[in-house]
């Protein structure tokens, strides 16, 4: 069974936002899959559904960005889950739009939300997906620029790069990291 969890903030503001990365893969994987995301519990909204002939659950933090750790935490405890068999997918500055990255460890970065994460599992050995936002012009402007709207030409862009992450995922599941990682990083 693995966890596959997508950072975002959940009030319908930030929906349009580009903090909302994972958010947008979990919606899109559930629809792919048929995967309602309509249950309540971990702190978040989750659903259970099959993948790849891989049970799955696909959670989405309430908590807001930077308390999501304690989400996560809550469903792995549960569930009792490996972290290895765990996705956390989010958006990252430093991933062009359109692009992600694969890793199976590592530091959290200026990423507030995965700083959360890794407290809360106390681990930075969990495979995360990082879907690419870009920079903003001004380095001043960084919280406009992952919590303002998206203009329809960049989301276009973002929407290349939350394909590429739902399509990894599905390729984590049936061939593991490695592969997934040869294929898109």
């Amino acid at each position: 069974m693995f966890l596959i969890v997508g950072l975002g903030n959940p009030e319908n503001e930030y929906a349009n936002t580009r903090h909302n990365m994972g958010f947008d893969t979990i919606n899109k994987l559930g629809k792919q899959y048929s995967i309602e995301i309509n249950k309540n519990k971990f702190k978040g909204i989750f659903g259970t559904g099959i993948i790849e002939n891989e049970k799955v659950i696909l959670l989405k933090p309430q908590t807001y960005m930077n308390l999501s750790g304690q989400s996560i935490i809550e469903a792995i405890n549960f569930y009792k889950l490996d972290l290895k068999k765990v996705i956390v997918i989010y958006d990252d500055m430093d991933v062009k739009p359109g692009k992600i990255k694969i890793r199976k460890k590592g530091g959290p970065g200026a990423h507030n939300g995965m700083k959360s994460v890794i407290q809360s599992v106390n681990s930075e050995e969990f495979t995360r997906i990082r879907v690419g936002i870009g920079t903003p012009e001004f380095k001043n402007d960084k919280i406009q620029y992952v919590l303002g709207n998206i203009s329809s030409e960049d989301k276009e862009k973002l929407n290349i790069g939350i394909d590429n992450a739902k399509d990894a995922i599905v390729e984590i599941i049936k061939n593991g990291v490695d592969s997934a990682m040869n294929k898109f990083n």
